[in-house]
């Protein structure tokens, strides 16, 4: 069919993400042409939701280039990585200065940044663009994460503005920054996510492992803590899943799905970036490698029989006891109150590692990141909408320079009035041999960022004592290195190496290690002994690449 009037908008794969994509755009006063390389896939789409609205089917990637009008601006949703490239190179030759190409799928942020590259100096626009909120908020209103060149920006600025989820402070949209910009937002988004879903999974686990509870009352809990401060949707669809009852077997649905957890890698990405970066996100990393374990079912189920830990004597229904090595269960109430609190301050300390991850590649990337706006634009039509996200805008606007969110008054107040349950939970699932890892990780990095010293001063001995990387001291300046074994050299010797630049900003393993060793080895030979290779780097990665 023809469009109602001329259109500037068009769009590339009629997926459920696309389609829906398609759709709340039209059904927002833009125009659109809509393009699908396997034209049976379009036309079955325009028979069915698109029937009536002011969408043009095209049938070649010409045709739907015509249907355009410049200065054009054409969203890309097909799978991440070479596809989009392939995608890139059809439509490039189609089209004319000025117009812009928005990839709107799950790119790898670095693949952003490269095509950026490739688009400079063309005269053509390239933007990555997250898309957040699944099937239903591409629909009817996702959190929408632009990135790239500010005029490309300000080209589609009137039609994201109006597609994009609504909250009480604006549309859930914004500009993010120059490059990749978008893409590296929403996927620390989705690691943040990741983070989320295992911290809900282990709280659940840990009612039905401790308490013995069914699915139903699971259900009825957490849809009561969502009228709360945990209030959010990932909180609100846990209820709906296990309310939900099997048509076929009367039995709830959650108790019949296999527990292995799949992924796509955004989470993954997350994990490998930090690490590049050197920024702790350890509730992430947590919930990646639980998804992980949780693939090796088959092996899970074998060490069960072999494997033992405390003793749990099974839940009835109805209130019997549950017991780890023999004790009983523990107060219902009690535990219920103290998981609730539990969550919020681990969900607080993800939120923090998340944002922290944020801060620091804005500064790497050049993305000049408003973390404030960030917060903002998730509160609506993303998967990690919540209302703690309130308190987290607020936050970065009172502070737009804050290093970490549990150093904002307000987070620091509450976790630490949180500290016992949080602690109180965490022993309960060691007592009873739950797995809880993305619960205990986020208490360990509150406790880590707390810590005023930590026993990184015993590690950079022995790493001084294997490899001779250096090491500094607490009373006094310079880089220094010991001859730690009296029987390898009689006279032990201390030679202070003075600091090379920026080598104080290394916080990984080896950003400066060629530099201590070489200003080691000066020293050595000036104090008349050879270093040796024999002192090379054992059991260290020394050219460990950063990425």
């Amino acid at each position: 069919m023809t469009a109602n009037g001329p259109t500037n908008y068009g769009l590339i794969g009629l997926a459920v993400m696309g389609a829906n994509l398609t759709l709340n755009i039209a059904d927002h006063g833009f125009p659109i042409a809509a393009y699908n390389r396997t034209h049976a896939v379009t036309e079955e789409f325009m028979a069915g939701e698109a029937r009536g609205k002011p969408i043009v089917a095209a049938a070649t990637l010409e045709e739907f280039v015509r249907a355009i009008d410049r200065p054009r601006r054409i969203i890309i949703l097909v799978k991440a990585g070479p596809p989009v490239d392939a995608v890139i190179a059809q439509l490039r030759p189609l089209l004319d200065p000025g117009d812009v190409i928005i990839d709107g799928g799950n790119s790898f942020f670095r693949d952003t940044m490269r095509r950026d590259a490739e688009f400079q100096g063309s005269g053509l626009h390239f933007m990555g663009m997250g898309v957040s909120g699944g099937e239903e908020g591409a629909r009817h209103g996702p959190s929408l994460m632009p990135g790239g060149p500010k005029d490309a920006y300000d080209l589609i600025e009137p039609m994201v503005t109006k597609i994009a989820a609504q909250v009480k402070d604006g549309p859930c949209v914004t500009y993010i920054g120059p490059g990749g910009a978008g893409h590296y937002v929403k996927m620390v988004h989705n690691g943040i996510e990741y983070g989320d879903m295992q911290l809900i999974a282990e709280t659940y686990n840990l009612m039905k492992q401790v308490l013995g509870l069914s699915a139903p009352e699971m259900g009825a809990i957490f849809a009561r803590w969502n009228t709360g401060k945990l209030d959010s949707y990932l909180i609100e669809i846990t209820a709906q899943v296990l309310a939900f009852v099997d048509a076929d077997t009367g039995q709830p649905l959650v108790d019949l799905i296999l527990d292995e957890a799949e992924q796509k890698g955004t989470g993954r990405w997350t994990s490998q970036n930090a690490i590049e970066l050197g920024i702790p996100i350890p509730t992430i990393d947590a919930a990646v490698w639980s998804r992980g374990i949780s693939a090796l079912k088959e092996l899970r189920v074998e060490a069960s029989r072999v494997l033992h830990g405390p003793r749990l004597v099974p839940a009835q229904q109805g209130g019997a006891t549950v017991g780890a090595n023999g004790a009983g269960r523990p107060d219902r109430d009690r535990l219920l109150g103290a998981l609730e609190n539990a969550l919020y301050a681990a969900k607080i300390s993800s939120y923090a590692q998340g944002m922290a991850l944020l801060r620091v590649a804005s500064e790497e990337y050049g993305f000049a990141l408003n973390l404030a706006e960030v917060a903002r634009i998730w509160k609506g039509g993303c998967i990690i909408r919540a209302e703690l996200l309130d308190p987290i805008q607020r936050a970065f606007e009172r502070d737009p320079g804050l290093r970490n969110l549990l150093l904002d008054p307000g987070f620091a107040e509450t976790v630490t009035a949180l500290n016992a349950d949080w602690r109180y939970v965490s022993q309960i699932a060691r007592d009873y041999g739950v797995p809880t890892p993305a619960l205990n990780a986020s208490l360990d990095y509150f406790d880590s960022y707390r810590a005023a010293r930590l026993p990184a001063n015993l590690i950079q001995g022995q790493r001084d004592f294997f490899g001779a990387h250096t090491y500094r001291r607490l009373d006094r300046a310079g880089q220094f290195h010991t001859e730690w074994a009296p029987e390898i050299a009689p006279r032990q010797e201390v030679v202070s190496v003075p600091s090379p630049a920026g080598v104080r900003e290394a916080v990984g393993e080896d950003e400066a290690v060629g530099q201590n060793k070489e200003a080691a080895q000066v020293s050595a030979a000036a104090a008349g002994r050879d270093t040796g290779d024999e002192r090379e780097a054992i059991g260290e990665d020394e050219r460990a690449d950063r990425g």
